[in-house]
């Protein structure tokens, strides 16, 4: 007999309340909390959520609910940027429908796999969830082997990650073969001006929610600040994760050649890193995964695209080494430590640049402990703000003062200062009177 759980609301089928308990799963996050009953009813849904919000269960629980087993057909098409992220999601549905007691059948299709086995197992029998990159679910749909004209729910995760890395035509054509009262379920962390067009096309007025960062939700994060000022920022970073001796350590950049600098930069500095971004084949990402579980590696450089779609584990510290220009990624990155009961520090190399962005993340209750490295050790230093926090902003000094005391300073009179301040007072009084006379 299950527990019971706040996902009793639902009224999900027996079995996926006994998965629900099996994976432990007690009260819905907020994104499942205000979207679940909407995708219940069949409604589509635009859902805004940064990482970790329990968005992959947010769809998945409601989908395997509806699968029809005795139908021998596609009924839900869920696609993923990449092959990590889509493998992830079939290995979640795997935990939750084999406690069905009829079998509901989930395909992963992603490249690097046997394609002809695919084709053939496809023309035995099509299967009721299919998850993978929109590339090779559009090429089995065009060899007509996938028979997606029978699909009810289609999901398009990390919709932004899918623009980013160029799939949005093949998830285009992919929903051009599906029926017209489709229920399309998007997630994605950021909402891109380029994505709004293909909304428009395939979505009618769908309910769009967008679960705000909840900056200060994971207190085990401790945020730090490293002023760069006139050293090398290689030099910071490098000294930085010698002086950490983190279990795992990302280093975040913004694009893909600046991840291939720093990953240079470090390895010719004696570290052995690692580099996760969209521009590195598949074949070496998936190596790259592998190694990081036998924890062969220490540190990894990656974009932010590319670790949004990647599920590492036992990650200690994040470095900033750019900030991110969406904020909305400071909370995605950081969000990567400081899980399952561990502490994580984040830290961030800053400049004057800078100064925007962190003031704006202070407002998202950011709260940032100044640190700076002396001979290997870490200590604290005075906040970056501390002089705007205490002398409070001084009135223009008048022109003819400033005149004034520099012909004082050049005499050299004796008593100069205190003179002047007299005379000035006095010129300031006859004002007064004078502009009290002319009312």
């Amino acid at each position: 007999m299950n527990k019971k759980t706040r996902f009793d609301q639902f009224n999900f089928q027996p079995f996926i309340q006994l998965a629900i308990d099996k994976l432990g799963f007690y009260e819905p996050t907020e994104v499942q909390q205000k979207l679940i009953p909407g995708i219940m009813k069949g409604e589509s849904v635009v859902g805004q959520s940064q990482t970790g919000t329990g968005k992959t269960h947010t769809f998945l629980l409601p989908i395997i609910n509806k699968i029809k087993a005795d139908k021998d057909s596609v009924q839900a098409v869920i696609t993923a940027p990449s092959r990590e992220l889509a493998t992830q999601i079939h290995n979640e549905i795997k935990k939750i429908i084999k406690y069905s007691d009829d079998e509901i059948r989930s395909l992963l299709v992603i490249g690097g796999t046997d394609k002809q086995r695919t084709l053939d197992r496809l023309k035995k029998q099509q299967p009721h969830i299919v998850v993978g990159t929109p590339g090779r679910i559009n090429d089995l749909i065009r060899e007509t082997a996938l028979l997606v004209h029978t699909t009810q729910v289609f999901v398009i995760d990390e919709a932004d990650m899918t623009l980013d890395m160029g799939f949005l035509m093949d998830v285009d054509q992919i929903a051009s073969k599906m029926p017209e009262n489709l229920q399309m379920l998007v997630f994605s962390a950021t909402i891109p001006q380029k994505l709004k067009p293909f909304l428009k096309k395939y979505m009618e007025n769908p309910r769009y929610e967008h679960i705000q960062p909840k900056a200060i939700a994971n207190t085990d994060v401790t945020h730090q600040l490293i002023a760069r000022r006139s050293k090398n920022k290689m030099d910071i970073l490098k000294d930085a994760l010698v002086a950490y001796q983190p279990y795992l350590a990302v280093v975040f950049t913004n694009t893909k050649a600046m991840a291939d600098e720093v990953a240079k930069g470090l390895t010719e500095r004696g570290l052995k890193v690692a580099k996760i971004h969209g521009g590195v084949e598949a074949r070496e990402r998936k190596r790259t995964m592998k190694q990081l579980e036998n924890l062969e590696f220490q540190y990894v450089v990656a974009t932010d695209l590319a670790a949004r779609g990647i599920d590492i584990q036992g990650i200690s510290h994040i470095i900033n080494y750019e900030l991110p220009s969406d904020l909305d990624f400071y909370i995605h990155r950081t969000g990567r430590t400081g899980r399952a009961g561990h502490s994580g520090i984040a830290l961030t190399i800053y400049e004057a640049s800078d100064e925007d962005a962190l003031n704006q993340l202070e407002k998202m209750n950011i709260e940032f402990k100044h640190v700076d490295l002396k001979n290997g050790e870490w200590v604290e230093t005075d906040d970056r703000n501390r002089r705007k926090k205490r002398e409070p902003k001084r009135e223009a000094a008048d022109p003819r003062e400033i005149g004034m005391r520099k012909k004082a300073k050049q005499k050299g009179k004796p008593n100069y200062k205190k003179k002047l301040n007299y005379k000035m007072n006095e010129i300031k009084r006859r004002e007064r009177k004078m502009n009290k006379r002319g009312r």
